[in-house]
Formats: structure tokens, C-alpha cells, sequence
């Protein structure tokens, strides 16, 4: 019989001469196999991975809001690196580089997440905070950007609807693919004008968990990320919905940078496996 290997350890090559049976061949081939995978680059990484996946013992769902967009490569990367997939809920927010996070010059970024095979939802175009409901059925609202920034509006539950919509539209056009069917309010910020006019329009709103909660936009100097961190993995349970952001102005200390990756580990030490919002059981796409 003949070893076909990419790289195979001696001891192997020499039981593979030795021995003829087929049941001996290919336990030398699957052992080979495995130590030649362990010197390809980024495979370590993926081989913890592909371990905790086989004996999950809960699912995590990472969320990821658009912000300033300074960690926005990082957090992609580190996924990619973990080989897992998470959910994105997006608007057009100012950046760090000057932009908008669904300008053209962010078209590559998010076309990258998608050939990735993460989920998408709306953040609102102008991250719409909601204010309160109003007697006449419309919603009191202020956009944080746009051309009416810090303005109170009153909307009617279709405008919302256009204002969900924006967002689809614009991924659309930068990425060739539609968002899924989610939203979530600025803010966590819900209202029941608010939640009715989301329903009408088709998107399902997606919160997180309490122990979900990164704390990425909260005060550095009170709450450190190891404190974050810690809280985190200690309370953490299947089926709980993660929200941080791509980037956060305010916080001096990135949050990602610091926990995302220890989280992940973490997590997969505890074999937890991870998700998008696609396999929810609450948001899970009818096939």
C-alpha cells in the first residue's frame, strides 16, 4: 500500500510500510493528517474551535452595533480568526477615519462580512433615538446624524418604517445582499409605538441579555475590562444575546481589543459554541 501525505511524521511513514491492513492505513492517515493540519497557518486557532463545536454545551449569540468604527478590523479579524459568526446591526455613524460607516469606502468591509457569513440587521440610518409615543399614534424621536441631527421629530409608524428600510437599501447597494429581517433601537430604547411600528415593518427587534451587556460604552475609570470581562464569563448562559460595538468615542480603553479575544476562549473553554441571530430560536429564518 502506498502513504499519500503532505507532511508525515517518521514514525508514521514506517507503520504505514509495515502494515497492510486498510483499519491500520487510515488511523496512520487521520493521525498524519492532523499533525500536517497543526502546521498550516491559523490552524491551531481553528482546530480549538472545531473542538468546542463538537461538544457544545450552550450557544452564544455575539452581537455588534456600528459606532465610531475604530475597532471595526479588529473585531472582523479576530472572528475570522475563530472562524465564527456573529450578527451586525448597522447605521450610518461617523467614524474615526472622518467618514460614515455605510459610506462607499466601507463598501469593501462589509462585503467581506458578508462572504464571512454573518447576519445583518437594521440600526436605524440616522441611529434614531426613540423619545416617547404620542397621542396621535406617531413616535417622538431624535436621529443622533443626518440632515436633522439632534432635532425632535414626530414620525408616523410608515416614516420609521422608510427609516428601517434606509439602512437595507444602502447595504444593498454597497454589498449586492439584503439584511436579514432584525432590528435594533439606538439605545436598546423601546417604546410600544416603537415596537408596533418594527413589527409592521417586517423586522423583528433583537435586545441582549443582561449579562450580555460588554459595558463597552461605559466609563473606563469605573469599569475596567478585566472587571467586564470577569463578569462576563462568570455569568454568561445558553442562549444569551452579547451586544458591543465596532467602536466606542467615549471610552478611553477599548473594550474589544482587550476582551474580545479572552472572551472567545473563555467561552469555548466552557464549550460554549457560537451564532447568528439566524439560528435563534426566537429569530431563526424559516428555510
Amino acid at each position: 500500500m502506498v502513504c499519500i501525505l503532505r507532511t508525515v511524521p517518521a514514525i508514521c511513514k514506517a507503520k504505514c510500510k509495515a502494515k497492510a491492513g486498510l483499519a491500520a492505513a487510515l488511523l496512520c492517515f487521520s493521525a498524519a493528517a492532523l499533525a500536517a493540519d497543526a502546521q498550516l497557518p491559523g490552524t491551531a486557532t481553528a482546530n480549538v474551535a472545531n473542538a468546542a463545536s463538537k461538544a457544545c454545551r450552550g450557544t452564544i449569540y455575539l452581537t455588534f452595533d456600528t459606532g465610531s468604527q475604530s475597532q471595526a478590523e479588529f473585531i472582523a479579524s479576530t472572528l475570522r480568526k475563530y472562524r465564527i459568526k456573529a450578527s451586525f446591526f448597522l447605521a450610518n455613524e461617523k467614524t474615526t477615519r472622518g467618514d460614515y460607516s455605510l459610506s462607499p469606502e466601507w463598501a469593501g468591509y462589509w462585503k467581506q462580512l458578508v462572504a464571512d457569513g454573518h447576519a445583518f440587521g437594521s440600526h436605524t440610518f440616522d441611529h434614531v433615538y426613540v423619545q416617547s409615543d404620542a397621542p396621535d399614534g406617531r413616535i417622538r424621536l431624535k436621529p443622533q446624524f443626518g440632515a436633522q441631527a439632534g432635532q425632535s421629530l414626530l414620525w408616523t409608524p410608515a416614516q420609521y418604517c422608510e427609516e428601517l428600510k434606509r439602512v437595507d437599501q444602502r447595504f444593498l447597494q454597497l454589498t449586492g445582499q439584503h439584511l436579514d429581517p432584525y432590528w435594533r433601537a439606538p439605545g436598546g430604547k423601546l417604546t410600544p409605538g416603537l415596537s408596533a411600528a418594527g413589527a409592521a415593518c417586517g423586522y423583528a427587534h433583537v435586545g441582549w441579555a443582561p449579562a450580555g451587556f460588554s459595558g463597552d460604552e461605559l466609563s473606563s475609570e469605573k469599569f475596567s475590562n478585566a472587571s467586564l470581562l470577569q463578569r462576563m464569563l462568570r455569568d454568561l448562559k445558553d442562549g444569551d444575546i452579547v451586544m458591543a460595538h465596532l467602536g466606542i468615542w467615549s471610552r478611553r480603553d477599548p473594550w474589544a481589543p482587550a476582551n474580545l479575544e479572552p472572551l472567545i476562549q473563555g467561552l469555548q473553554q466552557k464549550s460554549f459554541c457560537f451564532a447568528t441571530l439566524r439560528e435563534h430560536p426566537l429569530y431563526r429564518l424559516k428555510k
